[in-house]
């Protein structure tokens, strides 16, 4: 009972946010709510066991762990209670009133941009309790803390902007929520639909789940068990209860070693990857227990940052209960696991790859860019992650994917580096003039088309004792090819070549006959061993240091094409529309390396030169 006036509180801002898109446009099955209540119930006792093995006085400790259902038709409520950690006043405010995590403003943008996708991640940020606005009037929260001096207090709200906290007499401790239902979502007050809603989500919950007094689910963690006795039908409802999700995962893992450490793991690699749809960076998603005992929902130690797209759960009856991350014994404990379960999902990876490799075509068509972070920043699993690459070259179809060992396979005797070019698409690359002295000496090309695939190759550096080289460089040699019949001699291409250098000046660092061009009469090379154009563009959009360092160019001519030799006959005869046309392929090399950052003299340039046709 209620012993003092209610005090009156307005909700955080992005609360007011949330409560709006939750009642009015985040779910399209409301029954959803019971899943994140029971969630949240199962963690709050979760909580309560951990602090029982820390604390010698626990309030109302005689209290059995179990989660209890509670529908009553006649008044159109449900009641949710766990025997849990509780809350007091202030805990109150902290959970039920404010945000307090750092990437849930993100996630509220996410949400309002009203994508579908979104509505599987609201458990991921802790705001799951909100749901029950959806189908409540009012919404009211009986809590006592586990301290035993704290008293109990009632928290209630009709989600309109405001709730009310007050003391309350004779509360058991944990939470009891009671919800209200509006009068079109009066089937959740029904036991035959909340049972079936409990068994469909919450089968694996680890505490007992009672209905009525009835007992729905049965107690077990799903990774102790043996691989063969579990359906896959289990492993689906598992994995989505753990990760929040309504898509089965697209990959799973289920393992247990016995040395180094004793671990029991499930691990899931969803349908999709959120971080491609625009949402904040995930989180780490994969739980980390002791003997079915919850040590911590996202630990960042246990697996490297580049897997934070896993799921699932990871069991080691060696760690200690009470696990410290500032130990040095601890951390040990932490890097051994760490490694251990690495290098078994690399593994897993790899054969998937060798034995299913359309599967692994599209797992990493979606992931591929975690694999790649982890090449270029994971030293330990380099080699491992470097093998799981892949790309599309310029011998395979559009669409199809080469690795780097494969490559390898199709190198000739003579070839010592594995060359790549970056660019926005397959078709840019194709037409630009970088791969056309590699397709005349038959030499294989990787495309890479995401702007971290350059910083990927300069930290991976080398693969299978191949040097792995950008193909728009100027270090780049090339084998001689037959010289072509109608070309300039190689006195007047001399001629042309110190002409050039002389009238294009500080623009361009060298001035060469070309060993790699076929079709196209110039090419820019990047003369900067130690910033690329790309990494140029990079920096540049990120207003780093160092973008605007003078350019450095080498050029590169085509002896035998019409525009060239049309250039020798010129700059003898007309001086000045001979350097107009210099400077204007310049520029044009240039722009299909990406490097011309303002137009405005070209076009002046080009403006001239339509004046004397």
């Amino acid at each position: 009972m209620s012993s003092t006036t209610p005090q009156k509180f307005e909700f955080q801002a992005e609360i007011k946010q949330l409560l709006d898109i939750v009642i009015h446009s985040l779910y399209t099955e409301k029954e959803i709510f019971i899943r994140e209540l029971v969630s949240n119930a199962s963690d709050a006792l979760e909580k309560l066991r951990h602090t029982q093995l820390t604390e010698k006085e626990i309030f109302d400790d005689s209290l059995t762990l179990e989660i209890n259902v509670t529908t009553d038709d006649k008044a159109k409520t449900i009641t949710i209670q766990d025997f849990g950690i509780g809350m007091t006043h202030d805990e109150l405010v902290k959970n039920l009133g404010t945000i307090a995590h750092s990437g849930s403003k993100a996630f509220l943008k996410a949400l309002g941009e009203g994508s579908q996708k979104n509505a599987s991640l609201i458990g991921q940020f802790g705001v799951g309790f909100y749901s029950a606005f959806m189908v409540a009037k009012r919404v009211k929260v009986y809590s006592h803390s586990w301290r035993a001096g704290e008293p109990g207090h009632l928290w209630s709200s009709d989600g309109s902007g405001s709730y009310e906290i007050e003391s309350s007499e004779g509360e058991r401790r944990g939470a009891k929520i009671v919800i209200e239902l509006k009068d079109d979502c009066s089937e959740f007050s029904q036991e035959w639909k909340v049972k079936e809603i409990l068994e469909r989500y919450s089968a694996f919950v680890s505490f007992p789940i009672n209905l009525n007094g009835k007992r729905i689910n049965t107690v077990q963690a799903l990774w102790l068990r043996s691989k063969n006795e579990i359906k896959d039908e289990e492993y689906t409802e598992f994995y989505k209860f753990q990760a929040h999700a309504f898509e089965e995962p697209r990959l799973r893992l289920h393992f247990s070693a016995d040395a180094p450490l004793a671990i029991n793991a499930l691990l899931f690699v969803p349908k999709d990857n959120t971080e491609k749809l625009g949402l904040s960076r995930l989180e780490p998603g994969v739980s980390l227990y002791c003997r079915k005992i919850l040590i911590d929902q996202k630990p960042k130690d246990i697996l490297p940052e580049w897997l934070r797209f896993l799921k699932g759960v990871v069991d080691s009856e060696d760690l200690p209960l009470n696990i410290s991350r500032e130990t040095m014994q601890d951390r040990s404990l932490l890097e051994k696991l760490n490694k251990v379960i690495t290098k078994r999902f690399l593994k897993f990876l790899e054969e998937e790859a060798k034995n299913r490799p359309d599967s692994y075509v599209e797992f990493y068509r979606e992931f591929g860019h975690f694999l790649k972070e982890g090449a270029a920043l994971d030293y330990t699993h380099k080699d491992q992650l470097t093998k799981l690459l892949r790309f599309e070259s310029s011998l395979t179809e559009k669409g199809k994917f080469t690795s780097l060992a494969e490559y390898v396979t199709r190198m000739g005797s003579e070839q010592k580096e594995i060359y790549y070019l970056v660019g926005p698409n397959r078709g840019s690359i194709e037409a630009g003039p970088y791969l056309e002295g590699f397709k005349a000496r038959n030499l294989e090309v990787l495309f890479c088309y995401e702007a971290v695939d350059e910083y990927v190759m300069n930290n991976v550096r080398e693969f299978d004792g191949k040097k792995i080289q950008a193909a728009d460089h100027a270090d780049v040699k090339l084998a001689d090819l037959p010289k072509p019949e109608g070309a300039l001699s190689d006195e007047d291409a001399g001629k042309l070549v110190t002409w050039l250098k002389e009238t294009l000046g500080e623009r361009v660092a060298e001035v060469k006959r070309s060993d790699r061009l076929v079709d196209s009469p110039v090419l820019a090379l990047n003369a900067d061993k130690f910033m690329s154009p790309h990494m140029r563009r990079m920096m540049k959009a990120m207003n780093r240091e160092g973008a605007d360092t003078p350019l450095r160019v080498n050029l590169e001519i085509n002896p035998r094409h019409p525009v060239i030799k049309r250039l020798f006959e010129t700059h003898g005869l007309n001086p000045e529309r001979a350097r107009l046309v210099a400077e204007q392929l310049l520029d044009n090399a240039l722009i299909s390396a990406g490097l011309l950052d303002d137009a405005t003299t070209m076009v002046a340039r080009l403006n001239k030169l339509l004046e004397s046709i």
